[in-house]
């Protein structure tokens, strides 16, 4: 059995996700809106594991909202398909903003199908307003030292 390429960066959070029909455009293949539901899947799950759910974001009144997406498609995925999602969290000033990194790869040849990099800034979940970080976001949200190493290697998207 042939060895799978690795993922772009070391340590990422995975979430896997079998490819359904009602993902599936007239061209037959997945539409690209629900790549950006992916990667909203994956942060959210990733952020649950990191220890901060949905519900405890909630009780602190606290949350990420997306300010900034690029995303890279490179390759379609196709009915059937898994796709593995990849997620890591970027450097960056840690007080009201945060950045990810995705990677979304078909697990059966381990081709990359898409891209993405997300800015997020803190809001306050009761107004919108942007806040600073409550200390268990400096907890959960800060980027592994490999991470940080490999990233500052690859080309921007």
């Amino acid at each position: 059995m042939a060895t799978l390429p690795d993922f772009d960066l070391p340590a990422p959070f995975v979430w896997t996700h079998e490819v359904v029909a009602t993902e599936i455009d007239e061209y037959n293949h997945v539409n690209n809106a629900v790549y950006v539901q992916w990667l909203d899947r994956a942060a959210w799950e990733h952020s649950a594991a990191l220890g901060l759910p949905v519900a405890r974001c909630v009780t602190l009144d606290r949350g990420m909202a997306v300010v900034r997406s690029v995303i890279g498609y490179l390759r379609p995925a196709l009915l059937d398909d898994v796709a593995e999602i990849a997620t890591w969290l970027l450097p960056g000033n840690g007080r009201l903003r945060v950045a990810r990194r995705f990677q979304v790869r078909r697990r059966s040849d381990g081709v990359t199908l898409a891209r993405a990099e997300i800015e997020y800034a803190c809001i306050e979940l009761s107004s919108g307003r942007p806040m600073r970080w409550p200390a268990e976001f400096h907890a959960c949200y800060a980027p592994l030292a490999p991470v940080v190493a490999a990233y500052t290697e690859l080309a921007p998207l």
